[in-house]
């Protein structure tokens, strides 16, 4: 064979990488480790990988922000449209700026202070702005640094407190006034959400007291929004026109399917960064494997519900209800996010199902206590959040009914407690509710003053 330049091309590059591969090995023999020692990029190979799987978790949750942005875009009525766009573009971009300046302190103290940080492992964080560290570090400060980048900590972090508030604005869709949500987004993003988080994830007295086990979050994120969109809900009512004296349901249909069906792949997509960079580690072949099985779970968690609202909505009402299949796989998700890891793919596709059978039974009872929940965000996120924290026990053997039920209680309680002050005290000096006139006619009007859909707007 004749050798051409491209061919001493390749061979050299395959030598090349046959060279470096030992400094990537994590349990390598020791002349390839003592050669690691010198390498730059092996030398810190667990604090680079564990950084990367935070930054692609992250960006992955991010796109969960469009996921509810298409999802409660679909879910609305045409006139209500842009009301929901731009509450989603704001919430996110609130939740940023008081994760910052308040949130990620409280959630993970690293100030000069806390309440209870002892034995009881604390019960409110420190308070203080969010640092970074210095540009460009040194490899010489390795000693110094944690298992990852701060900025790759505070980012991926970041995104769970979005998601909680977004959580929020589709339930309260068609009648709430934008200022007074985005007020209430403020207090949830810098300091409800961080405060609870902390008991659990920052090390603070449900974990260390109660053993509570939530890996990416059923309870510390979906069913925290849950409480608060449920708390508002019974505070804000009902949209005008959706019970009727006598107690029957008037269908208020969505204005898009397609987005809404847009959104939930959009959703599904995102959470394999939900679940599976929380893991928090890449640095070895079991981190990976891992993050590989909490993707595989996670999947099958989604496929359950979806197809368990698909089959069981046939079986209830003759027909298909596309509204009930998307939310049907979002409560599939949401039910395997507080174990995503230890269930075999069965169980993972069990769990999901179940959370695909509470939606489908859970929104006609809300409507029976004539609570109206426009997208469906309550029996997906609050009820099935519940049932995944439930759930853990079933496939993960550290965990207890005690440590899980009692968050879900104390969770719940602080919630309902601090969403229901908040609420009232908007409502008093704002008001929480557009008027009737300004319902009727549309948010998109009367709000937003850009109509989604201005050459066609039905009610």
């Amino acid at each position: 064979m004749e050798f051409k330049p491209k061919h001493i091309a390749g061979l050299a590059a395959c030598t090349l990488l046959a060279a470096t591969l030992p400094a990537f090995a994590q349990e390598a023999a020791e002349p390839a480790a003592e050669a690691a020692t010198t390498a730059p990029v092996g030398e810190h190979v667990v604090f680079i990988f564990n950084s990367l799987l935070f930054l692609i978790g992250g960006f992955l949750v991010f796109w969960m922000a469009a996921g509810f942005a298409m999802l409660e875009a679909g879910l609305v009525r045409s006139k209500n449209v842009s009301m929901q766009l731009t509450k989603n573009v704001a919430l996110f971009s609130i939740a940023a700026i008081m994760y910052y300046l308040i949130g990620y302190n409280l959630m993970y103290p690293l100030g000069s202070w806390t309440i209870g940080a002892d034995e009881t492992g604390g019960y409110l964080g420190a308070f203080g702005v969010a640092v970074l560290e210095a540009v460009g570090v040194a490899p010489e400060a390795a000693d110094d640094l944690s298992y990852a980048s701060t900025g790759s900590d505070f980012f991926f972090q970041l995104m769970f407190c979005a998601t909680t508030a977004s959580i929020v604005s589709g339930t309260l869709a068609e009648r709430i006034k934008l200022w007074p949500f985005l007020i209430f987004t403020v207090v949830l993003t810098a300091i409800l959400y961080p405060i609870q988080a902390s008991w659990k994830w920052g090390g603070g007295f449900l974990d260390t007291q109660f053993g509570f086990l939530d890996f990416a979050g059923s309870t510390v994120v979906h069913s925290v929004g849950g409480w608060a969109a449920l708390t508002g809900a019974l505070i804000l009512g009902a949209r005008k026109g959706k019970y009727d004296p006598s107690g029957a349901v008037m269908p208020m249909p969505g204005s898009n399917m397609p987005l809404a069906t847009l959104g939930t792949f959009i959703l599904w997509l995102g959470w394999f960064g939900f679940n599976g960079a929380s893991q928090l580690a890449m640095g070895s072949v079991g981190d990976v494997a891992d993050v590989s099985r909490i993707f595989a779970n996670t999947n099958m968690g989604a496929a359950g519900g979806a197809v368990a609202a698909l089959a069981l909505t046939q079986i209830l009402y003759k027909k298909v209800d596309i509204t009930m299949v998307l939310n049907g796989a979002l409560a599939g998700l949401v039910s395997i996010t507080a174990e995503p890891l230890t269930p075999t793919l069965g169980a993972a596709t069990l769990i999901g199902a179940v959370g695909g059978v509470i939606v489908v039974f859970a929104v006609p009872f809300l409507d029976k206590l004539k609570i109206d929940d426009v997208v469906g965000a309550i029996p997906v996120h609050l009820f099935a959040g519940i049932w995944g924290t439930i759930a853990v026990l079933f496939t993960n053997s550290d965990a207890t009914l005690t440590g899980q039920l009692s968050a879900i209680v104390i969770v719940g309680i602080f919630m309902v407690v601090t969403s229901a002050v908040v609420w009232f005290i908007l409502n008093a000096v704002l008001g929480l509710r557009c008027s009737e006139e300004e319902e009727m006619l549309g948010l998109d009007k009367a709000e937003i003053g850009v109509e989604a859909y201005p050459e066609f707007v039905r009610g």
